[in-house]
């Protein structure tokens, strides 16, 4: 049987925005696959999408962030002036990079973390797209 209806999510966009990312970050990156990175890479993509949102951050500067990640590393991530175009999600971003830097995993741990940060691209371009449908019908 294939069941199109919609289920409602686990947590709210609310309680999305209080998870710790860095935290998520800390320990999802460098994980096997499995229970951290699957948090990472669900709620916590999720919780970033819905930050970052609601900082008004267009999602092609975030997948510009995963490109720089993917292309210079983690250590050179944390070294720009501004991760991100607006103040306030740049601090932030800031903070998570640095999290993510600290971690021992080299390449590997890059890659993950411009994946993650793609994702959150993803999200947050849906959610943009989802009520910009949601004003026109």
């Amino acid at each position: 049987m294939n069941d199109d209806s919609s289920h409602p999510p686990d947590r709210t966009d609310d309680e999305l925005a209080q998870l710790e990312i860095t935290v998520l970050l800390r320990y999802g990156l460098a994980a096997e696959p499995g229970s951290r990175r699957t948090a990472l890479f669900g709620d916590g993509a999720a919780a970033a999408a819905v930050i970052l949102d609601r900082l008004g951050t267009e999602p092609r500067s975030v997948a510009f962030l995963a490109d720089t990640v993917r292309a210079g590393g983690l250590a050179r991530a944390v070294e720009l002036p501004e991760p991100l175009p607006r103040r306030e999600a740049a601090v932030l971003v800031r903070e998570w990079l640095r999290a993510a830097a600290e971690l021992v995993g080299g390449p590997a741990v890059d890659d993950t973390a411009a994946t993650w940060l793609r994702a959150v691209a993803t999200i947050i371009e849906l959610k943009q797209r989802t009520r910009s449908r949601d004003r026109s019908t």
